[in-house]
């Protein structure tokens, strides 16, 4: 009993600075976040004393007369992640769901280990893909297809060269279809295998199974994936720089060239020619941070919302 004594205040001893060091790290990453934020702050603080929340709304981007607005970059950033989403989201819970429930398991950890090596791509091999590979296959055969389909509606008209927010959309949808695929997998493997052969026995068909057992109960992770995909794609700047056209104009057209708040700031930042157009870029960048944080946050209401309390 005695000899044990002394182990026992060593384990405790070890505990306490595991426990402390835990906390310093946590703080050290919250930390880190107030630094950036501050750091931006100041950065942007010119461009937000002579324009104000006016900037989140003007659609002016003139360095010359240096006269800046926001409003076509974020337009530009919500069009291209929405349009990705829209995309990937079936196609990511779809493989989701082929993965953990159809296919052989041996295949299925194959298909998952190519998924996931989607995300390990550099987004400037997908940019170079989508210039030579994607864009003229959108000029040439997506397009032509809308138009002859859709060309009726505006956003479906009007000239493309390949280059433009469609294409900066299906460089997106294919960069965060991993991002998705591989939370929804997670969700989907904690249904307990007793939950779906009481269905199965209950007299449910393959799909009845998959959508009262799988499905249902897998709603708010499935949500929670599809935000966070959504805050990558918002945040996403090489391969959509490189193919969506960096033009500040609006258009009510898929087809033209846009921009988005990461392409600017990564197009412009290194030849900002005064100091408000610096600020300016930082005032984007913050703005972009703070679009971020809510969308992630909004993915952590619904993870807190919809899961069971125990």
């Amino acid at each position: 009993m005695l000899e044990s004594l002394p182990c026992r205040r060593m384990q405790n001893r070890q505990d306490l600075i595991t426990l402390w060091l835990m906390r310093w790290l946590a703080a050290m990453i919250v930390l880190l976040l107030i630094l950036l934020v501050i750091l931006l702050c100041k950065l942007a603080l010119p461009a937000i004393s002579k324009f104000g929340l006016g900037f989140i709304l003007s659609d002016t981007w003139n360095p010359i007369t240096e006269e800046f607005g926001a409003f076509p970059f974020i337009i530009g950033t919500l069009i291209t992640s929405f349009m990705a989403l829209l995309m990937a989201a079936p196609l990511s819970v779809s493989v989701a769901l082929f993965i953990c429930e159809i296919c052989p398991k041996q295949l299925g950890r194959l298909l998952g280990t190519f998924v996931e090596m989607i995300a390990a791509v550099p987004s400037i091999v997908f940019g170079l893909w989508g210039i030579f590979s994607l864009a003229p296959w959108v000029q040439n055969v997506v397009t032509p297809f809308l138009k002859n389909t859709l060309g009726f509606l505006p956003f479906f008209q009007g000239p493309s060269y390949g280059i433009g927010v469609l294409t900066a959309s299906l460089i997106l949808s294919i960069m965060i279809t991993p991002t998705i695929c591989t939370f929804c997998r997670e969700v989907f493997n904690t249904i307990p295998s007793q939950t779906k052969e009481a269905a199965l026995a209950l007299g449910a068909t393959r799909f009845e199974m998959i959508k009262i057992a799988i499905l249902k109960p897998s709603y708010s992770g499935m949500i929670a994936g599809i935000v966070l995909g959504l805050g990558r794609a918002l945040g996403e700047t090489m391969a959509v720089a490189m193919v969506i056209g960096n033009t500040s104009r609006l258009s009510l057209s898929i087809f033209a060239p846009g921009s988005t708040m990461a392409s600017v700031i990564a197009n412009e930042y290194a030849e900002a020619s005064n100091a408000i157009h610096l600020a300016s870029l930082g005032y984007i960048a913050l703005l972009l941070l703070a679009i971020t944080l809510i969308i992630n946050s909004f993915a952590r209401f619904i993870i807190w919302k919809w899961t069971p309390k125990i």
